[in-house]
Parts: C-alpha cells; structure tokens; sequence
C-alpha cells in the first residue's frame, strides 16, 4: 500500500520548502523537524503510507490518539512542510520509501531540504555543508552555505531521496552538519536550522530552548562519563538518560 492521505484540503502554498526529518546520527534531522513543528504549531497535514515503513502506530505524550509514524505537517503562513518521523527507516527499505514519497515531492513543486548528520570529533561549534542538485547548488550559495571541505556520501532514507533526485534531475537540497555520533545533538539541530533551514526557507525560528537542552544534555553526558570512571557497579548498568524524547 503506497498513499500520501492529505488530511487538509483547503490549504494553498506556493513552491513550499519541505525540511525532512529522520533520525539519523545525533537525531539531527529529527530534532529540527520536530523543533519547527512545535515552534510554528504547524498542522497535521497527512499521514504517509509505504509498504517500507513497518507496520506500527504511534502515539503522543499525553494523548493517547494513535497515529501513523510518519506524517507530513505544514504552515501555509511560513510556506513551510516537515516531514516528522517517529521511527528510522531501514537500509533496505530506504529506496522503496524514496519511491514511494518522492513523485509526490516532484509534483507538489516544492523545494526538498533533506538533512544528515555527520559525526565529529571536536567540541568546536558544528560545520554545516550543503549539497544539492538542480538548482540546489545555485540556492545553496544564495544562502551562503559552505561546501563540503572532502567527498563524502549520505546514506539510509535521506541518500535514497537525494539519490531520485539525482536521477530525476529535480531540484534537492542536502545540509550535511557535524554531530555527535552517540547522544542526541540539539546544537547540530540549532546550526542545522539557523544556517541552513532559515536561509533556504527565508523564515526566522527561536532556537533558545535548543541551545538549553544541549546544555542539558552536556551535562548528563559528563554525569555519565564520572559514573563510568567511577569503577562501581554503576559502570555495569544501563539507565535511561532523559535527554531527547
């Protein structure tokens, strides 16, 4: 079963910037998807359905409605789409959904933005780089957005989508940022959107609670870290972290 169910029908953009949001490394993508959903109240927009994504439904805090795991949302003030996904897509299912999703990107005439993270291995400030295809390279120096400093490649769901991109030749955009490889990374998240997502899309986003839970998430980090040197039984468990839900 392959379908996008628009939910809404009464909303009208124009050429719309679509910001993707799987989870990758440092949840990057996920974190900025969902940080523009909540900052902007965007509304449920549709449900994706492809026979890619396992079957399972999903369901909020606090809400006990259930939902498809992977939906579109959107504010037709800021021109904006998110896709949000509450669940990664495997390897091998990567090309099926890019199929699936993809033809409705290309007729929807919108500007996909796919993001991925890459791990780093400096506390220094993430480096974000941009790809594209089309127009994208032109879009992407617009923007002022660096090119990647070696040859790289992007893989999982986001590679496949930029892949029908390259083999379309329709226009994509890629925003490569370096991220923690182990822990969720809202500071990746917050150079991800204000150097990347907020130039593309031509809109402004408050990123001040991102910046809080990076620091949160710091410090939980190091709280780890002691634990484990430590040398105690501690060192031996697993306990969650309340970091990034």
């Amino acid at each position: 079963m392959t379908r996008i169910d628009l939910l809404v029908d009464d909303v009208e953009l124009d050429r719309p910037t679509l910001v993707e949001g799987f989870p990758g490394v440092g949840l990057v993508g996920k974190i900025a998807a969902d940080h523009l959903i909540s900052t902007f109240e965007m509304t449920h927009y549709a449900n994706v359905h492809c026979g890619s994504i396992p079957p399972v439904a999903t369901y909020q805090q606090q809400n006990g409605r259930l939902m498809t795991p992977v939906r579109l949302y959107v504010d037709a003030d800021h021109d904006l789409l998110a896709l949000q996904s509450d669940i990664p897509i495997g390897p091998k299912a990567a090309t099926e959904f890019a199929d699936c999703v993809a033809s409705w990107f290309d007729e929807s005439n919108l500007l996909p933005v796919y993001l991925s993270g890459l791990p780093r291995q400096t506390d220094e400030e993430p480096a974000l780089y941009g790809v594209g295809t089309g127009t994208g390279p032109a879009l992407l120096d617009d923007a002022g957005i660096d090119r990647p400093s070696e040859m790289g490649m992007v893989s999982g769901p986001t590679g496949a989508l930029l892949s029908h991109a390259v083999d379309t030749e329709s226009t994509a955009v890629g925003l490569i940022v370096e991220s923690d490889p182990q822990f969720p990374d809202p500071e990746a998240a917050r150079v991800v959107i204000e150097r990347g997502i907020e130039p593309l899309a031509d809109i402004e986003v408050s990123t001040e609670n991102l910046a809080e839970r990076a620091a949160q998430i710091q410090e939980a980090r190091e709280q780890l870290i002691r634990r484990m040197q430590q040398g105690s039984d501690e060192s031996s468990r697993a306990q969650p972290l309340r970091m990034y839900q």
